[in-house]
């Protein structure tokens, strides 16, 4: 016999979006933090973003709320968080530790150097455009 995790609400809201999600559109329904997931898997492989750039696209200024729903984020690596960088370009905040995002975004082509990147080759703005 195996153990079951009981599913709550929001794992049924997730189950609902996980297609939009995934495929980076936004729906009307869809909570702040699926919203902050579905703007992120939009960053392409070789670029970043700042939290404060996936606020701006959710029409926003709550980057560090941007953070949060990030640390939560239950589709990595599909939903690319270590993409997500300080407005400084500085590492900050990945659940695998910083040493593993600076391993990540060095796999995919993007200079770091005493942990921070150098936004001006490489970044991306996500747009606010919604999928149909």
């Amino acid at each position: 016999m195996f153990y079951q995790k009981p599913v709550s609400g929001d794992d049924k809201m997730n189950d609902c979006f996980e297609q939009d999600i995934r495929a980076g559109r936004l729906r009307r329904g869809m909570s702040f933090d699926q919203q902050v997931w579905a703007v992120t898997a939009r960053i392409p492989r070789g670029q970043v973003a700042t939290y404060g750039d996936v606020a701006a696209a959710l029409h926003s200024r709550a980057f560090r709320a941007v953070g949060a729903a990030l640390g939560r984020n239950p589709y990595a690596p599909i939903v690319p968080c270590h993409r997500v960088i300080g407005s400084n370009g500085r590492l900050t905040g990945f659940a695998g530790g910083l040493p593993q995002k600076a391993r990540l975004l060095r796999s995919e082509g993007i200079s770091v150097q005493d942990g921070r990147v150098d936004m001006r080759h490489c970044r991306y703005r996500p747009s606010s455009k919604r999928g149909g």
